[in-house]
Formats: C-alpha cells, sequence, structure tokens
C-alpha cells in the first residue's frame, strides 16, 4: 500500500482577462470636451438645440464624472486652467455664456438651458454649485465683459432658485474685495436677481442664510460704511438695494439701544444720563422719536418680574412706572410718538393678560405726569386704536375720555369769555 500524499490538484494555463466594466476608467476629459464641443457646433447659436443636444448627450456621455468640463465649456467654451484662463491647445466653442451677447435677455435664455440640464439631471446639482463657487473665484481672470455675463446668469439663477445664496461667499474673497471686483459684480448681479424678483425676496433669501447683515463686506473695511455703500449701489442704479442695507443697519442700532438701556435701567444709571445717551444713539444713527419711545416701553415693563395676581399687577405697574414716567416724557414730544405709546400699552395689556384691567389706570397715570396729552388719548379712542382687546380697553377709557371733551369745552369757553 503506498502511504505517500497524493499531491494537490493546481489550476494552470491562460489567466482570465478583467473586464472592460471592472476596470478604473482612465480620467480623460480631453475627449468628453471634444464630443461636446462638436455637437454645440452643429446646434449654432440655437439654445433650444443646445438644450435638446445636452439632453440626449447625457445618455451617452458621462455627466457625473465630468460635470466640471461640461460647465467650463457651456460657461466660458473650453476647459479652464486654474486662475480662470482657457488652455490654447484645446478646442474651444462660441457657444457659451462668455461669447453671447452681454445682455439680461440673453443671459435669461442661457440660465434656461442651464434649468433644463439640470432638472434633467439632478445629480448635477452639486457640481453646478461647486463649479458657479469657483468661477467666482476666477473673475479677475475674466474681462470685464465675461464677469458682467456671469454676474446676470448668477443673478438669474439665483431667483429662479437653481443655485443657492452661500454660493455668494465666493465674492468674499480678500483679492477680490480688494479690486473692487466683488462691488462691482454684486452691482450686476443684483440688478438682474431683483429684476427677475424683487428686493423683498431678495431680501428674504439673504435674511434665511444670515447673509443681510454681511453686504458690506463687498468693500475693503476702510470702506466699510453705511454712507459708502449707499452712494455706491444708488449710483450703480440699485437704491433698493441702499435703502435695504440703510434699514438693516438701522435695525441693528435699535436692537444694540435697546440692549444699553436695559443695562443702563438695571444699573440704576440716573436718568439724565440714559436721556443723553439716547438722544445720541437717535441722532447718529437717525431713529426716529415714535420708534424710541416703543423701546423704552419695552425696556421698562422687561426690568420687572410681574405680579401674576390680576388684582395686585395694576398697584405694581403703577408704582412702577410712575417712577418712568420723567424718562419716557423726555421721548413723547411728538403727537406721533404719543400716539405710539398708546398703541404699544394697548398690545402689552393685550398679550399679557393679567394687565387687562390695568389699562385705563396707566394712560391716567401717563395723562398727569404728562407723558400724554389730550389729543392723542381722543385720536387713539376715536379710530387710532388696534384691534387687540379694543372693546374691553375703549369700556376702560369711556368715561376718561367724557371727562377730556368736557374738560376741553370748559377751557374753550372760558378763553371765548376771556376774549
Amino acid at each position: 500500500m503506498n502511504n505517500q500524499k497524493q499531491q494537490k490538484p493546481t489550476l494552470s494555463g491562460q489567466r482570465f482577462k478583467t473586464r472592460k466594466r471592472d476596470e478604473k476608467e482612465r480620467f480623460d476629459p480631453t475627449q468628453f470636451q471634444d464630443c461636446i464641443i462638436q455637437g454645440l457646433s452643429e446646434t449654432g447659436t440655437d439654445l433650444e438645440a443646445v438644450a435638446k443636444f445636452l439632453d440626449a448627450s447625457g445618455a451617452k456621455l458621462d455627466y457625473r464624472r465630468y460635470a466640471e468640463t461640461l460647465f467650463d465649456i457651456l460657461v466660458a467654451g473650453g476647459m479652464l486652467a486654474p486662475g480662470g484662463t482657457l488652455a490654447d491647445d484645446m478646442m474651444r466653442t462660441d457657444v457659451c455664456v462668455f461669447a453671447a451677447q452681454e445682455d439680461l435677455e440673453t443671459m435669461q435664455a442661457f440660465a434656461q438651458v442651464f434649468n433644463k440640464l439640470i432638472r434633467r439631471y439632478k445629480y448635477l446639482e452639486k457640481g453646478f454649485e461647486d463649479e458657479v463657487k469657483k468661477l467666482l473665484l476666477f473673475l479677475k481672470g475674466f474681462s470685464e465683459s465675461e464677469r458682467n455675463k456671469l454676474a446676470m446668469l448668477t443673478g438669474v439663477l439665483l431667483a429662479n432658485g437653481t443655485l443657492n445664496v452661500p454660493i455668494l461667499n465666493s465674492l468674499y474673497n480678500e483679492n477680490l474685495v480688494k479690486e473692487g471686483v466683488s462691488a462691482a459684480f454684486a452691482v450686476k448681479l443684483f440688478k438682474s436677481w431683483i429684476n427677475e424678483k424683487d428686493i423683498n425676496a431678495v431680501a428674504s433669501s439673504l435674511r434665511r442664510v444670515s447673509m443681510d447683515n454681511r453686504l458690506m463686506e463687498l468693500f475693503p473695511a476702510n470702506k466699510q460704511s453705511v454712507e459708502h455703500f449707499t452712494k455706491y449701489f444708488t449710483e450703480a442704479g440699485l437704491k433698493e438695494l441702499s435703502e435695504y442695507v440703510r434699514n438693516q443697519q438701522t435695525i441693528g442700532a435699535r436692537k444694540e439701544l435697546q440692549k444699553e438701556l436695559q443695562e443702563q435701567m438695571s444699573r440704576g444709571d440716573p436718568f439724565k444720563d440714559i436721556i443723553l445717551y439716547v438722544k445720541e444713539e437717535m441722532k447718529k444713527n437717525n431713529i426716529p422719536e415714535p420708534v424710541v419711545i416703543g423701546l423704552i416701553w419695552s425696556s421698562v415693563m422687561s426690568t420687572v418680574e410681574w405680579n401674576k395676581k390680576e388684582e395686585l399687577v395694576a398697584e405694581q405697574a403703577i408704582k412702577h412706572l410712575k417712577q418712568y414716567s420723567p424718562l419716557l416724557a423726555a421721548f413723547t414730544t411728538q403727537g406721533q410718538s404719543e400716539l405710539t405709546l398708546l398703541l404699544k400699552i394697548q398690545e402689552y395689556c393685550y398679550d399679557n393678560i393679567h394687565f387687562m384691567k390695568a389699562f385705563q389706570k396707566i394712560v391716567v397715570l401717563f395723562y398727569k405726569a404728562e407723558v400724554l396729552s389730550e389729543e392723542p388719548i381722543l385720536k387713539w379712542y376715536k379710530d387710532a386704536h388696534v384691534a387687540k382687546g379694543k372693546s374691553v380697553f375703549l369700556e376702560q377709557m369711556k368715561k376718561f375720555v367724557e371727562w377730556l371733551k368736557n374738560a376741553e369745552e370748559e377751557s374753550e369757553s372760558e378763553a371765548e369769555e376771556g376774549d
């Protein structure tokens, strides 16, 4: 019997070739570029035909892999080298944004080409956003006309939602800002964006991504003032954007004013110091008195822990407001300011249910302390009140208003007798 171990069989012969689909495809944008440019040259300048060609080509060409090349061609006419220049040895086409006419209508038509392409091939969304961010960083490498076209196109694409607002962060690049490229680009961009929508829609989009308070960063640090911004954009024909930024600055100044007011009150600063500070801020930030009286009222009411019992809160409120009446009186020198204060009191008493019965007592206190005068109170009673708690507050004020009217009539008759 043979005890020798039997040898295991071995595989030999020709090695199998790796299937083509398993091979890592070599990245070759040149061949892809040639296919796209050849197809575009056959469409001519008919952008409807361009859109149809791009739609059909997505089934044959690898858009996912060559998204950057595809968008480079559609914007600049060929593949872009770092910095934004076209490579000399590469094919190029005139069927692109940079070779088109420099007007909004043409850019709107190109925007439709991008819209259709990205709607058809949703996976291109991210690639297109990356492309635009890159193009914005390359702005110095483009001619002024090319920048203008790209700005108009970007504005239209932001308006229709193809692009998202955060791409504008690329404009805050230090070199672009320093050389004035960012501000000039922003003018064309906002003009086309506002033309497609309106300033309210644009402002809302900016607010959603907290970019509404960054617009002044389009200018170098030494020019980041409301005055410079409004002058620059107003002269460029964007008065509505200038006014929006001015309003934003005012809102910011109002918030700072209210914050400081509350701190001064909590410290117990003398009223004369608070009044002086507020008047300086009003002048510096162009804040009207009716706005200021609303801020002071809110600040005064926020400095106290109010009693939750209705029968006790009125007494607490009168004591507290009597103390602050000299401060309030300093900023009710206009009828409109007095009316604003009355409306603030009405809204506060309605929104804080335990204050409902305190409304009339607060108004009478302010009348006696010369914070409020007859005419605004009568106007509020007649037609200037708001709907909040209207029936309750008008009923509370009925006897006092009748007394005011009688006092007014008596003073008028006394004046006539004196004549």
